[in-house]
């Protein structure tokens, strides 16, 4: 359950909020220096209620699951997405950009709160045999017993909010219509097979530096 929900419902807001107090202006007055040949496509009334219906009925989704969750396991929805992409990698360790590229975090944010999950004993680092200032972000058994024990209630809660809401033709439709988006943004990952560059080893002699400013655990989205 990445987090980008709560940017992405600011920025959604802010984009609706525009889109809905110019509909049926489209066309009207460009603003700034190098906007004169610039036509705002304002969404119509159709497409402002589909567009303000997904951002609100993902923000509040994702607002009940992450508070079941919260309240049933002691797990965020951050602590959540880690350790699901952890319990399906081989050997339950994934190198950290591969965590980062799967959770879509950005690196410090990614490093901040493995920090956390490993203070509370849920992951651990382990060395890279090739590259000593590399590492793997590893489940501990603590982290393996809470990600089998949250699973089966998460997954009755996404049951209960999104699936039995839907019929099955409207799932279909639904998961069509979602990995149609994905593919229009999914950026071309470069990966490496190589050890070094993750940063979160790195980071282990700045930790005091890292920590600044950073308090509680962290309620990202999935992923």
């Amino acid at each position: 359950m990445d987090e980008t929900a709560g940017a992405a419902t600011g920025t959604a807001g802010a984009a609706t909020g525009t889109a809905g107090a110019a509909t049926g202006t489209a066309g009207r007055g460009q603003t700034g220096e190098g906007a004169a040949d610039l036509v705002p496509r304002w969404l119509d009334e159709r497409e402002d209620r589909g567009w303000r219906s997904f951002v609100s009925m993902q923000a509040h989704l994702r607002a009940v699951l992450r508070k079941d969750l919260q309240q049933q396991t002691g797990l965020s929805d951050a602590d959540y997405a880690v350790l699901v992409h952890l319990s399906e990698a081989p050997d339950g360790r994934l190198r950290p950009f591969e965590l980062g590229d799967a959770a879509d975090w950005e690196k410090s944010r990614l490093s901040h709160h493995l920090t956390r999950m490993e203070r509370r004993g849920l992951v651990e680092r382990q060395i890279c045999p090739s590259d000593s200032r590399g590492a793997f972000v590893a489940l501990t058994p603590a982290g393996r017993a809470a990600i089998e024990l949250a699973a089966p209630l998460h997954v009755e809660q996404v049951r209960q909010w999104f699936i039995s809401a839907l019929t099955p033709e409207q799932f279909d439709a639904l998961t069509a219509i979602s990995e149609a988006i994905l593919a229009r943004l999914e950026p071309v990952g470069e990966g490496s097979d190589a050890c070094g560059g993750d940063g979160w080893a790195e980071e282990e002699a700045d930790e005091g530096v890292a920590e600044e400013g950073v308090g509680g655990e962290g309620v990202g989205g999935e992923g």
